[in-house]
């Protein structure tokens, strides 16, 4: 019997477990600064909760993994990058609303690409006040989408700098609020 266990754990032991991204780059660390960083522009996506307390922020999962981000993507061609985030807030959760032109903050991620390497990416995020939401848009029922907490919002998402932002995250400027809703705070 201990013949039959050593051949199983053997043969286990030559069978290769996929690894992570952190353990690809520990074998190549050169490959994360080798190239400039990529850069993305995503909207940190907010409303007014009904019931004059605070807001949410709506998270949406990731098509490839389901890890829960927000709404995020490349360069657009003619865009400024808040368009661009806009645009993608739009295709990835159904939600428009006034986009602010100045990013609130930044984070960084890797991004496993198709071809399996690995870029980092610098995020910009731009605030957009959610004044219209539809059933019905580009990759509806490719993500799941979800109306949160800042708190909860940050516990969902992986990236630190990201969970930094989302709990530290207080509307910017004056919004198109509805009569009789009270910003955040005030009495």
């Amino acid at each position: 019997m201990s013949d039959k266990k050593n051949k199983k754990k053997a043969t286990r032991d030559r069978i290769e477990k996929p690894r992570t991204v952190l353990q690809q780059l520990a074998v190549v660390p050169d490959k994360l600064f080798a190239r400039p960083f990529r850069r993305q522009y995503a909207c940190l996506c907010f409303r007014y909760r009904p019931d004059e307390e605070g807001f949410e922020i709506l998270v949406v999962t990731s098509r490839d993994s389901g890890r829960w981000i927000i709404p995020k993507g490349w360069p657009m061609k003619r865009k400024t990058a808040y368009e661009a985030a806009a645009t993608e807030a739009w295709e990835e959760a159904g939600v428009r609303g006034t986009v602010r032109k100045k990013p609130v903050g930044s984070y960084t991620y890797l991004k496993l690409l198709d071809d399996g390497d690995v870029a980092p990416v610098a995020v910009s995020v731009f605030q957009l006040e959610v004044l219209e939401s539809v059933a019905k848009f580009k990759e509806q029922g490719e993500r799941q989408l979800a109306w949160v907490t800042p708190d909860e919002a940050a516990r969902r998402v992986r990236e630190l700098e990201l969970k930094s932002l989302l709990v530290g995250f207080r509307p910017q400027g004056r919004t198109s609020r509805p009569s009789g809703v009270r910003k955040p705070g005030k009495s």
